[in-house]
């Protein structure tokens, strides 16, 4: 069980990231939150006596909380906090208070409190892309992607997508989105990206359409870009939503992922920002398997491993990328939501 101190901390830590990742809504909210909260409602006396993780920040309650706010308030379960939310002008602390704290009595907000977020922030596309244009280059193969922690899948269709990667153009250049990250350094490599099949798993994989709302109250209300290019992948998504299966990710793998090579395509397994939340022995587990079934990749059948996370010891995200045949390399320093990207790799 967390302390009281601890969980206040936690508001206090999610609402310093949202001020560098330039949410001042979101870190209003959570800033009034670690402040506020008390025992006088059903909300603050399970967040303040948090029977989970003695970190609560590791629980990510404060997203909880506030996406369970934001989905309220697009969806009329708060009028009275909705005309406080963006695009409106920052609101007076005492004021936005005013419209949230009848709110935590409402068991329409309680579920939200139930699991950790949910999200699945398309912007990472354009940082996906960048290394499956890498693996393209090196082998000349079709791509059959396999992806964990896929949430809804929509990063499974990032070929659907227009990009502007540091100038070179990729993905479909007919696309509604376009992504266009700030880009520092060579652009990656031209090469043709052709998927030859798609598939992913999660733990709790949110189903389309009817997962729109909540995939979008976990963004932040602040962010009008990641909101809008989440809207259209979802849009892009209604005819033909990708396929993700619920499970776990090492079950997963080891069931879809054959040890025996697939000659005439390049089999990917990629994430994004997911790894980290896996248990451990799940991580040894899907190492584990990749590795073995890189030792029998040929380059006719080759294997890669693309990773967009935040290593231990680094301090920030970074692509990288793993083949077989072939090494392990940095490919580039990332923004968290794909925002901006440093290429260093040659």
């Amino acid at each position: 069980m967390a302390s009281e101190a601890a969980v206040r901390a936690a508001f206090r830590q999610q609402a310093d990231y949202c001020t560098a990742l330039s949410a001042p809504f979101t870190a209003l909210l959570c800033s009034l939150a670690a402040e506020r909260l008390d025992r006088g409602t059903k909300i603050g006396r399970r967040l303040l006596d948090w029977p989970g993780n003695p970190d609560p920040f590791g629980d990510a309650i404060a997203l909880r909380l506030c996406g369970g706010l934001h989905f309220l308030a697009r969806n009329g379960g708060a009028p009275a906090l909705a005309p406080l939310y963006p695009p409106a002008p920052l609101p007076d602390p005492d004021a936005l208070w005013q419209a949230v704290r009848p709110l935590l009595d409402d068991d329409a907000l309680a579920p939200w409190l139930d699991g950790p977020p949910q999200t699945n922030e398309v912007g990472r596309s354009a940082v996906l892309m960048s290394g499956l244009l890498v693996i393209a280059a090196r082998f000349g193969l079709p791509l059959r992607l396999y992806e964990l922690g896929a949430s809804a899948g929509l990063n499974l269709q990032l070929d659907r997508y227009g990009y502007d990667l540091g100038g070179l153009a990729a993905g479909d250049r007919a696309s509604p989105l376009k992504l266009k990250p700030d880009w520092e350094g060579p652009p990656p490599p031209a090469a043709e990206v052709l998927i030859a099949g798609r598939a992913g798993v999660d733990l709790h994989p949110v189903p389309l359409p009817e997962g729109r709302e909540r995939l979008i109250a976990y963004v932040w209300a602040d962010q009008a870009q990641r909101l809008a290019q989440l809207e259209a992948a979802l849009a892009l998504a209604e005819a033909d939503p990708p396929r993700v299966n619920r499970g776990d990710a090492a079950d997963w793998l080891e069931s879809r992922v054959s040890l025996v090579p697939d000659p005439g395509v390049t089999r990917v397994v990629l994430h994004s920002v997911a790894f980290h939340y896996f248990p451990d022995a799940t991580k040894q587990r899907i190492a584990a398997h990749i590795e073995a079934a890189g030792a029998a990749a040929t380059a006719e059948a080759p294997l890669a491993w693309l990773r967009f996370e935040e290593q231990p010891g680094d301090g920030r995200f970074s692509l990288r990328l793993r083949t077989w045949p072939g090494e392990d390399r940095l490919l580039a320093w990332t923004h968290p939501h794909g925002r901006s990207v440093k290429w260093v790799a040659e």
